[in-house]
């Protein structure tokens, strides 16, 4: 028997929570209430990109494919997260990810970016001086058979990106973009089984997700 450590990288959704500028914070009303109606029932308003979430393609291409059109197990596969957070960068280049080649070279289809910056999350900085991949970074990293790409930040471009350029990259490959993850510090493993699954809404160019890490600890 596998004994397998699931690892929740998901950040809680409340109105106080950070969102990219521009964009509304989720609100939370009282819909029905055990004193009037017998039940509790919250309504719930709130972007498509809130929170940990998954970008589709049609988040910024014309013709971009819906979260609804990639069967299910786009979403799960196997990861490899590579940990950028020690390091003073402002920037990922090639250079930086080519030692990894061979990692992404074998079964990998989501890669992660550890950039440490989920430890900010809730407070000004977290939307500032985050590691971002270059143009020649993302494009280098379409070579391989990714399903995915994530990172612990509110953004895969720079902050002050207009053309959004790394998106693109991304998106017209179909490669999905996974952002403001969590807790990618207490993965045991370099290596895991990921799944990060979006509401299954009709032409959807982007959702909220619950994102996970499943890690074999030991065999009996």
């Amino acid at each position: 028997m596998v004994i397998v450590k699931i690892t929740d990288l998901t950040h809680y959704i409340s109105p106080d929570m950070p969102v990219f500028p521009g964009t509304e914070p989720p609100v939370f009303e009282k819909a029905n209430t055990l004193e009037e109606n017998g039940f509790v029932e919250a309504k719930i308003t709130m972007y498509s990109h809130t929170g940990t979430h998954i970008d589709a393609p049609a988040h910024m291409l014309k013709d971009g494919r819906t979260l609804d059109e990639f069967p299910i197990e786009h979403f799960v596969g196997n990861a490899a997260v590579l940990d950028f957070s020690s390091r003073e960068i402002k920037q990922i280049e090639v250079s930086d990810l080519q030692p990894f080649e061979m990692l992404l070279t074998y079964n990998v289809e989501f890669f992660i970016l550890r950039t440490g910056w989920s430890q900010y999350w809730g407070s000004p900085q977290y939307f500032y001086g985050f590691p971002y991949l270059t143009d020649e970074a993302a494009t280098w990293l379409t070579q391989f058979h990714l399903k995915g790409i994530g990172i612990d930040a509110i953004s895969i471009d720079a902050m002050d990106s207009t053309a959004f350029s790394v998106h693109q990259i991304f998106m017209q490959r179909n490669i999905l973009i996974v952002e403001n993850l969590a807790n990618l510090a207490s993965l045991n493993s370099q290596q895991f089984l990921f799944s990060v699954m979006p509401l299954k809404t009709k032409h959807a160019d982007g959702s909220p997700a619950r994102a996970i890490a499943m890690t074999a600890l030991e065999t009996l």
